[in-house]
């Protein structure tokens, strides 16, 4: 893990560490290890270093090969794999690093390569001969890469916050990111953000940037959701019982491969639920000792737990874990909140965002890498709205961009359009833009059923904006690389070709349960899902209502003009109505409140 920087430009112009050092300094947090720079005329690249591989220095970045260059960040967890290949191939290394490896598949397969690669990855490579930028981004959006045209060039970076040192880029509110974020609970599909001048990488897609300044894009990776006759060279499964070990056979791997990895220890993020305690599980079956798991939990709210070390603790004890818990008063949740929204590189939604932050700071003070669950309800079928969508498509005409929406909207949009044009003022308006683009990806090829469609787009778009991005923002925000095995691409073609029904049979995740049974005892496997308690920030009260106000009633924010004021002051007077809440129980100003305290905090730099 690391943050990864640079520009380059086809004007004339030429890269400058004026505007790299910067973006440099924004990042790190992301590598507390190294950082390096390398200025070539028109381009220029920067690093930031975590060490994981290859801890020595000749790990450094941003790292040189004859007419190459090379920043990444992330992970390739078959790079030893690879080099014995390239090694064959008459390749020579001078160190023992993925970085490495990267730089020499380009070498020998091209922008191929990025096929070649099993793990998380975000790079850029100079290619000196061609005069070309290629960018990549793993399959499953793990890692985030962020780009701004400006004049006469393009600038990259792992987060917003570096290239917003830069006061070259267009901070506009971008009507169709707006669409997105208080539609789809903050989730704004690549390649737009909230923001008119910054753009992000597609998961699964390579980039050209040619001398002329032509962008040319690439999907390397297509995921399919039907029933295949093989499935990885090998005949599919027939029955349950076969995909439930194929299943398991694959999570297994996936687990391994995160674990081999890794020139340092791994340790576990153990809330207590299924997925995590069943990452737990696998490392046991692997042979681990004393694996070390971390919990975290909060104060009590009247209504509910704050915390489910009950069930972390039976986890803990089952498999005798290095454990450590971490119980944070709710005075401390709000002060802390700032921090938090300082580490995104985008305006998340989830109350759980301070929740991650506050456990990896304490995480990241005993190891460098993590395991987390992140994944598994969407790859699974874990979540309640999933039969209700199964029902409502059960008929439809698969081709019909109306019917798909229809059956996907009520139980997942936070507003209809309609709405959405109520509460936001004239000139942020646009067409319904999210609604063309769910009945898009809803009716493209590639899924048998409804539910295959739903699952597909969750997986390969939705995620990646929403847990996905948030676990990798606030464990990176302490240096902390996590590391999640439930969306291992391998896995994820193994379970989306198992059948629909299978996974959100007995109320959901089915298949994990099924091998869950007796590795994890049956309390943790049978309980109901909830979702990560953060009662300080779940309830619109007191402190955190006070704060909200202040922040949509601020000078900034009336300047700003976004909401229609009538709308606001309604829900200002009724924030806890029904109608205050979305379909997913998202609350409706805590959603504004968020949007814009992040852009106060990132783009007017007041707070």
């Amino acid at each position: 893990m690391c943050g990864i920087c640079g520009e380059v430009y086809w004007n004339g112009q030429q890269s400058d560490n004026a505007r790299l050092q910067p973006m440099l300094d924004e990042m790190q947090q992301r590598g507390p290890d190294d950082s390096g720079l390398w200025l070539h005329g028109r381009v220029g690249f920067g690093h930031r270093r975590l060490s994981i591989i290859d801890l020595s220095s000749a790990g450094h970045q941003p790292m040189l090969d004859d007419s190459f260059a090379l920043v990444f960040n992330g992970c390739i967890y078959n790079y030893q794999a690879l080099r014995a290949e390239l090694v064959e191939l008459g390749h020579h290394f001078k160190s023992h690093s993925d970085t490495e490896v990267i730089i020499k598949s380009y070498r020998q397969w091209g922008m191929d390569c990025v096929t070649r690669f099993e793990g998380m990855f975000a790079f850029a490579l100079w290619d000196d001969d061609q005069q070309q930028l290629l960018i990549a981004r793993d399959r499953m959006g793990i890692k985030p890469l962020y780009y701004a045209p400006v004049e006469g060039g393009v600038r990259f970076a792992s987060n917003t916050q570096a290239l917003l040192t830069a006061e070259d880029i267009d901070t506009s509110i971008d009507p169709v990111g707006l669409h997105y974020q208080l539609t789809l609970h903050a989730v704004v599909p690549a390649p737009h953000t909230i923001l008119k001048g910054v753009k992000k990488l597609e998961p699964g897609h390579w980039m050209i940037v040619n001398p002329d300044g032509q962008i040319y894009k690439k999907r390397f990776w297509n995921l399919e959701a039907k029933r295949p006759v093989n499935l990885h060279g090998k005949p599919a499964p027939c029955n349950e019982k076969e995909w439930v070990e194929a299943v398991h056979d694959s999570l297994k791997d996936a687990v391994n491969k995160r674990l081999t990895a890794s020139d340092v220890p791994v340790g576990v993020l153990l809330s207590g639920g299924i997925d995590s305690s069943l990452l737990v599980a696998m490392l046991a079956e692997a042979g681990v000792k004393n694996i070390k798991t971390f919990s975290i939990g909060f104060e009590d709210a009247p209504e509910e737990s704050g915390n489910e070390f009950e069930y972390s603790d039976m986890v803990v004890e089952h498999f005798q874990t290095d454990h450590k818990k971490y119980l944070i008063s709710n005075d401390d949740v709000l002060p802390r909140l700032h921090e938090a929204i300082s580490a995104m590189a985008e305006p998340m939604v989830g109350q759980d965002a301070i929740a991650f932050y506050l456990l990896s700071e304490k995480v990241s003070q005993d190891v460098k890498v993590v395991m987390s669950g992140q994944g598994a309800d969407e790859v699974f079928g874990g979540y309640f709205w999933y039969p209700l969508m199964a029902e409502a498509g059960k008929n439809i005409d698969s081709q019909s961009h109306e019917q798909a929406v229809n059956a996907f909207a009520p139980y997942y949009f936070d507003r209809s359009h309609q709405e959405w044009l109520e509460v936001i003022n004239p000139e942020y308006h646009t067409h319904d833009v999210t609604s063309l683009y769910i009945g898009d990806r809803l009716t493209e090829q590639g899924a048998d059923t409804f539910l295959d469609q739903v699952l597909r787009l969750d997986v390969t778009t939705l995620i990646v904006d929403d847990p996905v991005k948030r676990v990798d923002n606030m464990t990176m925000a302490w240096g902390l690389e996590a590391r999640v095995p439930f969306l291992d691409h391998a896995l994820v073609e193994v379970a989306m070709a198992a059948p629909a029904e299978l996974k959100i049979k007995n109320q959901g995740k089915y298949i994990l349960k099924e091998i869950a049974r007796g590795l994890l005892p049956d309390a943790v496997i049978d309980r109901p899902k909830v979702a990560f308690p953060m009662p300080a920030l779940k309830y619109v009260r007191g402190e955190f209502f006070e704060f909200m106000r202040r922040l949509l009633t601020s000078p900034q924010a009336q300047a700003r003009g976004i909401f229609n004021q009538q709308k606001l002051q309604r829900l200002l007077e009724n924030p806890e109505a029904p109608e205050s809440f979305t379909a997913i129980q998202g609350s409706k100003l805590w959603h504004a409140a968020l949007l814009e305290f992040w852009l106060q905090k990132h783009v007017d730099k007041s707070l």
